[in-house]
């Protein structure tokens, strides 16, 4: 027989963002009592750094390569494999996903694909093997989210950032403080935001089940994602002047073009603004123009999104404790992807395969009724590992489309395991720009293979020391003192990383 399982996801967080990774800023005592009680993982990694891809390699326990979701705006399909739907079939698991989905483009107007059909056809699923969904996005548009909030508190949607123009591009608006990009005072109450939402939703789901269901509940939270707009009320819980500028930020405009001329050329010409080669940034914006103040007050509010998540947590997980549930849940909480929040002097992401974007919050609370002893595990897993890790937890086999493994329990286990190596891939045709990055982590090394394509000839690479150089701001790719590193860990990328697609299904929207 199985344990319940609730799985915790973030968008677009931080490794450091949690006090037991070192965080000293957001306070997050639910998270950090987790780790504690349970196991860490010090080098989780993405197999992408944006949603759609990294999502899909949740869900399936699949390479990107394989599952297909290349770059944002490329669907999974529908009858894709869905560890999800697996538990259903065969362990009985009742499954929700409550919050954000995002395995279909957000972006889609004639409402084409059924995360966003839900809401107009008063649908809750079934989908994708969750029994039901109820979803939120990062505004007050759309979805199911949106439509609770316009019906019980109207007038509540305004405050929000208007993430798109009437255009569909991305916004430039500044405000807050400072006049940061991305950055609104949203006068909405704490408990009508999307965090408090997504948790009060989640309980009223557990409370729809029998006390000896097993269930598969992914509670999913668009924060601390951009834009940066939490309630007005909860700012005084992390004041930006008394903050200090982003640990890893260089310091100075010229210090962020002095590194960045040592790295391949899409991250200088996205800091100058001439080529933005993220889709989610607005068209218009240069991280040169980012101003100390305004990276202190995105700093200031990213954290108070951290610690409203916390919050939410700790109410979930107190209302499964009230059930009776506590002896016989596990909870893993993560991410999809990291967020540059003004390393190199840079914001956002993209195709930028540094630790702010590619390393992961992972923790693994096991159900207490295991004994499981607490443990930090400092040998690389991936999100491909997340769908066997659920199938251990379930007492059923993992099936053979899952690429990975079920997630090492201490360090011992790593080692019978072999883990030494994560992978993680970007592709994109953006503008007409279409960039290809394969990625080796191993042994404190990250290895950065440049495909050929419009902005790249197929020579260029990224090669950096992390126990020297934690922050990645020297690229040793051409040094001839590291060169036989270098080639070893191409080598060891070519001869086993995931295939190279035949095939790419085209993207239909740009996020």
């Amino acid at each position: 027989m199985g344990r319940k399982i609730l799985f915790i996801t973030t968008d677009q967080m931080r490794y450091d963002a949690l006090g037991c990774n070192g965080g000293h800023v957001a306070r997050t005592p639910n998270v950090d009592a987790l780790a504690t009680a349970g196991i860490r993982y010090e080098r989780a990694h993405g197999q992408s750094v944006v949603c759609m891809p990294a999502r899909s390699s949740m869900i399936t326990g699949q390479h990107v390569s394989t599952h297909g979701v290349w770059m944002n705006g490329v669907p999974l399909p529908a009858d894709a494999p869905s560890v999800a739907r697996h538990l259903q079939e065969h362990a009985g698991y009742r499954t929700a996903l409550i919050g954000k989905a995002h395995f279909e483009p957000h972006l889609d107007p004639n409402r084409e694909f059924y995360e966003n059909q839900m809401v107009r056809r008063g649908e809750h699923g079934p989908h994708r093997g969750f029994d039901y969904m109820e979803l939120a996005t990062h505004s007050a548009h759309g979805l199911h989210y949106g439509q609770w909030l316009r019906a019980e508190h109207p007038g509540s949607h305004a405050g929000f950032y208007e993430n798109l123009q009437s255009d569909l591009r991305m916004n430039d608006a500044v405000g807050g403080d400072t006049g940061a990009i991305q950055v609104c005072h949203n006068p909405i109450a704490r408990e009508h935001y999307h965090t408090d939402w997504v948790a009060d939703r989640t309980i009223a789901y557990l409370d729809s089940l029998e006390p000896d269901d097993d269930f598969f509940v992914w509670m999913s939270f668009p924060d601390p994602h951009h834009p940066w707009d939490p309630p007005a009320s909860e700012r005084g819980r992390v004041q930006w002047r008394e903050l200090d500028a982003p640990a890893g930020y260089p310091g100075s405009r010229e210090a962020c073009e002095r590194i960045l001329a040592n790295k391949p050329r899409q991250y200088l010409d996205y800091f100058t603004g001439r080529n933005v080669s993220n889709m989610e940034a607005p068209a218009r914006f240069a991280p040169a123009s980012l101003g100390v103040d305004q990276l202190r007050e995105i700093e200031a509010l990213v954290h108070i999104e951290n610690e409203l998540i916390d919050d939410a947590c700790g109410r979930v997980l107190g209302h499964i404790a009230e059930r009776g549930w506590a002896e016989d849940t596990d909870v893993l909480f993560t991410t999809d992807h990291g967020e540059l929040q003004g390393d190199l002097g840079l914001l956002f992401k993209g195709p930028y395969h540094v630790d702010a974007l590619m390393r992961l919050p992972l923790v693994w609370r096991p159900a207490p009724r295991v004994a499981q002893a607490p443990a930090v595990v400092r040998a690389p897993v991936g999100q491909i590992d997340l769908a066997p890790t659920f199938c251990e937890i379930a007492d059923v086999p993992a099936p053979d489309w899952m690429e990975g493994r079920a997630l090492p329990r201490d360090s011992a286990e790593a080692q019978t395991q072999g883990r030494r190596r994560t992978f993680t891939q970007w592709d994109s045709d953006f503008g007409g720009d279409r960039m290809h990055l394969r990625t080796i982590y191993r042994d404190g090394w990250v290895c950065t293979r440049y495909l050929p394509g419009t902005v790249h000839d197929g020579s260029e690479g990224e090669l950096y020391a992390l126990g020297d150089d934690p922050l990645q701001h020297r690229n040793l790719w051409d040094e001839p003192a590291h060169r036989a590193t270098r080639d070893a860990l191409v080598e060891e990328l070519q001869q086993h990383g995931p295939p190279e697609p035949t095939t790419r299904r085209p993207p239909v929207a740009n996020v």
